[in-house]
């Protein structure tokens, strides 16, 4: 027995392929991803956990930067209407998801609730709770994005996928709010999540991540690295484990502690915080986000 929620999120979501990840609600004043502004300075501090202090250095190099990476156009279509809307369903109850029934949790969605086929500017979002198991994941995947199908929806639109792994893979998925066995003494130890769940803080980052490459590479002919469109390599991809300036190599980079000792590096509405893994500048051609430093 399965249950679904569904939420029409009437927002705009723009995904900068520079340094910002920007989600804005449809009020026009209220900027939700704000890490300069820090009213109480004394109450937050940079901490890059067991990173040498001499790691910083006056390279301009950043983070993941390389020559090597050909991040290449491939001809296909990118989201860039505005607004884009984001129709969002709720999943949960213990029901096994392979890729082709997540098709049929969609039309689902759409012939029961209030959802139009909004064909020209939105997406759908699916969430599922810890207690629903999905092909792949946590042995390959902690989240997803592909487009339906005609047959199953009516038209061709992007989607994405993420679950909570809190009960099932949270030092795979939720990292690195959990930290698999194997770093146990040799690397950072767990950060505190700035939401205090850890399986929720963790989709949060994989939402991003994920909503980023939707954005970039919706049919999944646009934007990507490597010549194989079946697995290919996208902006959240290149840059996953990276949080701050300084990281590579297992470290997540420099990020923002606040005095309740959790760790962020990103503002949100109602003094909501929020750590999200960088994403991948081709302009830069080197990983970035919302508090590089360098």
């Amino acid at each position: 027995m399965s249950s679904q929620t569904h939420f029409f999120v009437p927002i705009f979501f723009l995904i900068f392929l520079t340094t910002t990840l920007a989600y804005a609600s449809t009020t026009p004043k209220t900027q939700t991803l704000n890490t300069n502004t820090n009213p109480n300075p004394p109450q937050i501090q940079y901490i890059n956990p067991k990173l040498p202090q001499k790691a910083f250095t006056s390279s301009k190099k950043y983070e993941g930067s390389s020559n090597l990476v050909h991040l290449r156009y491939h001809m296909g279509p990118v989201l860039s209407s505005s607004p884009i809307n984001i129709y969002l369903i709720w999943y949960s109850h213990g029901t096994q998801l392979t890729r082709l029934s997540m098709q049929q949790v969609i039309s689902n969605a759409v012939k029961s609730a209030p959802f139009p086929v909004d064909h020209k500017n939105g997406i759908f979002l699916i969430l599922t709770s810890q207690d629903v198991t999905v092909q792949e994941f946590c042995r390959a995947v902690c989240g997803f994005h592909y487009f339906t199908f005609p047959s199953m929806v009516g038209y061709t639109m992007p989607y994405a996928w993420i679950g909570n792994s809190a009960k099932q893979c949270p030092e795979v998925c939720a990292y690195p709010f959990a930290i698999p066995g194997y770093m146990a003494g040799g690397g950072p130890g767990a950060l505190t999540p700035p939401n205090g769940d850890v399986g929720i803080d963790g989709m949060i980052s994989v939402i991003a991540h994920e909503l980023a490459e939707l954005s970039s590479n919706p049919l999944v002919n646009a934007w990507y690295a490597g010549e194989d469109p079946t697995a290919p390599t996208e902006i959240g991809d290149l840059c996953e484990g990276l949080y701050g300036s300084g990281g590579g190599g297992g470290y997540i980079g420099q990020v923002m502690k606040g005095r309740d000792g959790m760790s962020f590096n990103m503002n949100g509405i109602r003094n909501r915080r929020f750590l999200v893994q960088w994403i991948w500048s081709p302009v830069l051609q080197a990983c970035t986000g919302p508090n590089k430093l360098d």
